[in-house]
């Protein structure tokens, strides 16, 4: 495939998503062979330290977490012009959102993935973290090595420690997603947040 770019040992192939924060794009790991994510912070925000801290934030949650339910961190780096980026696995799959969208599922699919994005979750939570914006878009399906659809739990750009959650002055989330309780600033947040 034609390289966009690089960064560092990473060849940038495509991008794959823009957000409010940065970009994630579609590398392949020329020393693994393997296709990965690699998601850079936009240039707008490279100037301020909370984001940059929020961005950076979030790869360390995403390792903290240690899950295969979690999205995978591998890397962290520092671009030459002093934006962070951070490298995970890749999902082939799409997001649940993508899959929805396509049509109904069958019922047992369903719940299947129903089931193992509650486990994604739940690892977060073991791991002491609250998501704060569990949706279709942030469930990654990746297809395992018998052609299933694995589940993913990414995008931890809003998430929080269970004891950074608590006492939050600022409301979070997608509306239509978020929880009553976390559009109301300086309202207690754990993990039934995310469910």
């Amino acid at each position: 495939m034609h390289s966009v770019g690089r960064i560092g040992r990473y060849r940038l192939e495509r991008r794959l998503g823009t957000g409010a924060f940065g970009t994630v794009w579609l590398a392949h790991d020329d020393e693994l062979d393997a296709p990965v994510a690699v998601k850079v912070l936009a240039e707008n925000w490279a100037h301020r330290l909370d984001v940059r801290e929020r961005f950076l934030s979030e790869a360390r949650l995403l390792r903290k977490a240690g899950s295969p339910r979690v999205v995978q961190v591998h890397d962290i780096g520092e671009l030459p012009d002093g934006r962070p980026y951070f490298v995970m696995e890749y999902a082939d799959a799409g997001t649940l959102d993508d899959l929805v969208g396509a049509g109904p599922l069958p019922v047992p699919e369903a719940l299947r993935l129903t089931a193992l994005a509650a486990r994604g979750a739940h690892a977060l939570h073991e791991a002491g973290i609250v998501h704060r914006d569990v949706k279709p878009s942030n469930v990654l399906l990746r297809t395992a090595r018998d052609g299933s659809r694995r589940v993913l739990i990414a995008d931890l750009g809003l998430a929080k420690t269970l004891a950074e959650a608590s006492g939050l002055t600022l409301a979070a989330g997608s509306a239509g997603y978020r929880p009553p309780e976390q559009a109301e600033p300086g309202a207690g947040i754990d993990a039934r947040a995310d469910v």
